[in-house]
């Protein structure tokens, strides 16, 4: 029988850090995918926000 293998491509994803303290309505999210042999820790990427219409930090969400 053969072993199971996770895989190191996995989807991930991103959501706005500063919409969440400004009370503005709405939530600015990004799907993307990342490697998880090359980066283990969380991704944190600059992302443009629709709603505040500038470029924001984006982390990674469960």
């Amino acid at each position: 029988m053969a072993k199971k293998v996770k895989e190191a491509r996995v989807q991930v994803i991103l959501e706005c850090t500063e919409q969440k303290a400004s009370g503005v309505p709405g939530m600015s999210r990004y799907i993307t995918t990342k490697n998880r042999k090359n980066t283990p820790d969380r991704l944190e990427l600059m992302k443009y926000n629709p709603y505040l219409k500038k470029y924001t930090l984006h982390k990674e969400i469960k």
